[in-house]
C-alpha cells in the first residue's frame, strides 16, 4: 500500500483489528440468513508525512449508497453545534442574501437549514439519496453526487464559485484526497473561505478512540499533515479551532494562497507545535496504540462475561458505527452478552447491528426490559444521553462507557 497523500510505500501498522463488516451496514432480518462480507480493518502510518490511513477495502460508492443509515439530525447536541456555527460564520464572513454557500456531504440538511432560515443562498452536495431526500423536505437544495474535480467543474458552471465551502466530517471519508481538494480549489471564490471539521488524530491516540476507526474513514488526520496536503493544492490554512465534538475535533479555515487580505492566525503555529510536543511527528507515539486498545477490549469482554454469569441484563444505547467497531473487535456475536440495542433513528430500528447481529429497537424497549446496564456507544454525546435516559436509575440501572477507559456511572 502507498500513502494516499505522498505516495510513499507504507509498512508501519498503527493498529490491526483484523476483519470487520462495514460499520454502517445494518442488516434486515432477511439478510441475517445471507453471507455477510468482512473486510480487513488494518491501519497504517506513513513514516514520511505521518498520514494515518486504511486502504479502500470497500469502494466508497458501496458504503455511501442510497440506503446509508447515518442521519445527522438525530443528535440534539450536533444540531445545536451546527446552528451556532452558522451564526458565528455568518457574522465572521458577513454573509447575506447576495452570498453563496455550499456544503460537501450535506447529509439530511442538518446544517444548511439554518442558512436557509437566514435567507442566505445555500445548497448541498450529497451522494446518498435517502438523506438528500430528507434535506429537500427541509427546503435545502441538494445535488446528488460525490464531490471531486470533475463534479466541481459542473457545479461551478451551474452555481458559480462560492463565498463559503463547508465540509464537516467528510475529509476523512475521501479515498482520493488530491481529487477532492482540487475540486475545492476550483469551486472556492477568489476571496472565499473553506471550513472543515474532522476528528483530531491527537485525541484519537490520547483518549484511545480506536472505535472511531472503520472502513468509511479512510484517513485519520493531524493538523500539520493537513496543512501540507492543502498547501500542495494552493490552499492556505489561515486559522484553526479545537472543538469538543466527536471526542475532540478541529475546525480549519482555508483560503486561496494568492488571496492576501486574510492573515494567518497564530493558532496555526500553536497547534503545529502542540502536535510536535505530543509526538505526532515520530513513530514512537504510534507504537503504543495497539496494546492500549487491546487492554480496553479485554477489560470490556471481562465485564460482559461477569454480567452474564451474574444473570444481569445488558443493553446498548446508540447503534453508532463506533459501537460496531468495538463489538466486532471484541468478537461479540448474538445476544448472549448484550441482549439488545436501542436507537433514536427510525432508519435503524427493526434492523440488526452488522457482525454482532444484535437487534435494534426504539427507546421504549429500555422501559419495557429495564436492563441493569446501558452501554452508551456514542460516548461523544454521553452527557446528552445520560440526561435523556436518567429514568433508568429508577430501577437501579447504571450506565457504562468503554472509551477512553471503562467507566460505570
Amino acid at each position: 500500500m502507498n500513502c494516499r497523500y505522498c505516495s510513499a510505500p507504507m509498512s508501519f501498522i498503527f493498529i490491526d483489528m483484523v476483519n470487520s463488516p462495514p460499520s454502517n451496514s445494518y442488516l434486515t432480518q432477511e439478510q441475517l440468513n445471507e453471507q455477510e462480507l468482512y473486510y480487513p480493518l488494518k491501519v497504517f502510518v506513513c513514516d514520511k508525512c505521518f498520514l494515518v490511513q486504511i486502504d479502500e477495502y470497500k469502494h466508497h460508492d458501496e458504503i455511501f449508497s442510497q440506503d446509508y443509515a447515518y442521519f445527522s439530525s438525530y443528535s440534539r447536541s450536533w444540531l445545536k453545534h451546527s446552528e451556532e456555527y452558522v451564526n458565528t460564520i455568518t457574522d465572521r464572513l458577513k454573509l447575506d442574501k447576495n452570498s453563496s454557500v455550499m456544503e460537501i456531504a450535506s447529509n439530511d440538511g442538518y446544517l444548511l437549514q439554518y442558512f436557509v432560515k437566514k435567507g442566505i443562498p445555500a445548497f448541498g452536495i450529497e451522494p446518498t439519496a435517502n438523506t438528500a431526500k430528507v434535506a429537500r423536505e427541509k427546503g435545502v437544495e441538494t445535488l446528488e453526487d460525490f464531490f471531486g474535480f470533475h463534479s466541481s467543474r459542473k457545479i461551478v458552471a451551474f452555481k458559480g464559485t462560492q463565498d463559503l465551502i463547508i465540509g464537516n466530517n467528510v475529509l476523512a471519508h475521501v479515498p482520493d484526497m488530491h481529487d477532492f481538494i482540487a475540486g475545492i480549489k476550483i469551486a472556492l471564490k477568489e476571496s472565499g473561505t473553506l471550513t472543515m471539521e474532522f476528528p483530531h488524530l491527537l485525541n484519537l491516540i490520547k483518549y484511545n478512540q480506536f472505535d472511531t476507526i472503520y472502513h468509511e474513514h479512510y484517513s485519520y488526520l493531524s493538523f500539520h499533515t493537513i496543512v501540507d496536503v492543502f498547501a500542495s493544492h494552493g490552499i492556505e490554512l489561515y486559522d484553526v479551532e479545537e472543538l469538543p465534538t466527536h471526542g475532540g475535533s478541529l475546525r480549519i479555515y482555508g483560503k486561496h494562497k494568492e488571496y492576501k487580505a486574510l492573515r494567518v492566525s497564530g493558532n496555526v503555529e500553536k497547534l503545529i507545535q502542540k502536535e510536535y510536543d505530543f509526538g505526532l511527528n515520530s513513530l514512537d507515539i504510534y507504537r503504543q496504540f495497539q496494546n492500549k486498545s487491546d487492554k480496553i477490549k479485554n477489560d470490556f469482554l471481562s465485564f460482559l462475561l461477569e454480567q452474564c454469569k451474574a444473570k444481569k441484563k445488558v443493553a446498548i444505547y446508540g447503534a453508532a458505527a463506533k459501537g460496531n467497531t468495538l463489538l466486532n473487535y471484541c468478537g461479540i456475536k448474538g445476544t448472549n452478552l448484550i441482549q439488545f440495542a436501542v436507537d433514536a433513528s427510525p432508519f435503524k430500528q427493526g434492523k440488526y447491528l452488522p457482525g454482532s447481529h444484535i437487534p435494534i429497537f426504539p427507546e421504549q424497549k429500555l422501559k419495557d426490559e429495564k436492563p441493569d446496564f446501558v452501554i452508551i456507544m456514542p460516548w461523544n454525546i454521553r452527557d446528552e444521553i445520560e440526561h435523556q435516559l436518567a429514568y433508568i436509575r429508577q430501577w437501579g440501572g447504571k450506565f457504562l462507557t468503554v472509551i477512553p477507559q471503562q467507566e460505570i456511572f
